[in-house]
């Protein structure tokens, strides 16, 4: 259930539709509301308050209807607006950035306020009536109508303000990277314990990949049964909770094949459980239903996507057709900002345990190489002929260096900048190029020689 929580607020977050939609029902509840309340406070508020509307119906016709055709066509200019932005970051930045801006809260509200407003001198447009009728004007709404316009005036100023920045490269890196970092902060909550005991025989510790139980790996490999999955797509969201609470009541332990944003197939093996006999059709249902999978990744819970956004924007910029070095840097100087973060974080185990300390589910995680090799590998080679964005990495390496306490950490690190500086001798046609690249080369290997040192 979780799951499909997960999912279906997902999606809803991430449409055009679903504030624009509340705010038009807003706006119908209110201009019900002020018409009701017209009719007895209206003599009130244009004894007190002079600057209300106080024309005749055909006045107030005019001005209501004039309010609601000027609204409908600033909802169209702003999403004319908001599709050229869409085209302009799909073709420089990458597709999978269109989610970002689709998640944008202010193209959504700004929309939702032109057709709330629409929606509201629409309805109060119908309850003025003329001479031949009984006479009404509600001059409180339409008051109320004219205040709505000139707010709508204000938020279209801003959102051209806020379209103009909002395809700036500098701030769609900004937001990838603080998005990346926020993710990090959510999925390794965990600070090294420096200067503990424990902190450092942590820090010289690799994580174990299996459990701690002696036989446990034999038995897999003898009466494990493959679970398999009943849909195509990449994983999106796992239910932890749902699947240890799944494995306490048939009393197993599952082992996960399969990690968010993995893709999976109809008919692969998404888990083992173990004892294999107590897998049945309508636990391997349930199992699969705490997975959630779609046509695309997500951040939610796939923290190698968020990295990937900022390598596809790098290596987008790094093309002979864009030739932006300058726009790779900033991924660089971002992404290493986030390793920074992560390098002092705890890296999460595998092991899932019931309240009872019963291990009952194997999961797959994420490391500090594997994000590491994400981050680096691919710029790396399309940016190898670029001497700007080569220093740049291995300055971006040095800095991570000087954070790092984990041995496994920092011969992660030098095996990149050892990579680094081979494609630079190859790539570099100048000789000075390679000087420098090799300088900040010996620069980020003494900066990780005395990591090792202070973390021995």
């Amino acid at each position: 259930m979780r799951a499909q929580i997960f999912k279906t607020w997902d999606r809803v977050h991430s449409s055009f539709w679903f504030l624009p939609a509340v705010m038009a029902g807003g706006a119908i509840a209110l201009a019900f509301l002020t018409v009701a309340l017209d009719a007895p406070v209206t003599n009130w508020v244009q004894r007190n308050w002079s600057w209300t509307f106080t024309g005749g119906a055909e006045g107030t016709s005019a001005v209501l209807g004039c309010i609601a055709a000027s609204m409908i066509t600033l909802a169209g200019v702003v999403f004319s607006m908001t599709l050229v932005t869409l085209s302009l970051a799909s073709t420089q930045l990458g597709p999978r950035l269109l989610r970002n801006f689709m998640r944008d809260t202010t193209t959504q509200a700004v929309l939702g306020t032109f057709i709330a407003t629409f929606l509201y001198c629409l309805l109060v447009l119908r309850t003025v009536r003329r001479a031949d009728e009984v006479l009404f004007v509600p001059h409180l709404s339409a008051s109320l109508g004219v205040l709505l316009a000139v707010v709508s005036v204000g938020v279209l100023i801003y959102f051209i303000h806020h379209v103009s920045v909002s395809i700036q490269a500098n701030e769609i890196v900004a937001v990838v990277g603080t998005e990346l970092i926020a993710g990090i902060e959510r999925m390794f909550p965990e600070n090294i314990a420096q200067g503990t005991e424990h902190g450092a025989e942590q820090a010289a510790t690799r994580i174990p990949t299996e459990p701690p139980d002696a036989a446990l790996p034999d038995v897999f490999a003898q009466e494990a049964s493959p679970l398999i999955a009943t849909g195509d797509g990449y994983i999106q969201f796992i239910d932890t909770a749902a699947l240890i609470a799944l494995a306490v009541e048939e009393d197993v332990l599952l082992r996960l094949k399969q990690g968010p944003g993995h893709y999976v197939a109809t008919g692969c093996p998404l888990a083992l459980i173990w004892p294999g006999e107590r897998l049945s059709d309508r636990f391997a249902d349930r199992v699969n239903a705490a997975f959630v999978l779609g046509n695309q990744r997500t951040s939610r819970q796939d923290i190698e996507f968020m990295v990937n956004q900022l390598v596809e924007i790098a290596v987008r910029a790094l093309s002979p057709g864009i030739n932006d070095p300058f726009t790779a840097m900033m991924c660089v100087d971002h992404l290493g900002s986030a390793l920074c973060r992560l390098v002092r974080r705890d890296m999460p185990l595998p092991f899932c345990r019931d309240s009872q300390d019963q291990l009952r589910v194997i999961m797959p995680v994420v490391t500090f190489s594997d994000l590491t090799d994400a981050a680096f590998n691919q710029i790396r080679q399309y940016g190898r002929s670029s001497a700007a964005v080569t220093i740049r990495m291995l300055e971006t390496i040095t800095v991570v260096a000087g954070f790092t306490h984990r041995l496994e950490d920092q011969a992660t690190l030098l095996r990149h900048a050892k990579m680094i500086v081979r494609g630079a001798r190859g790539g570099l046609s100048e000789n000075d190029d390679r000087q420098e690249v090799e300088k900040r080369y010996r620069t980020a290997k003494q900066m990780l020689n005395k990591s090792a040192d202070s973390g021995l």
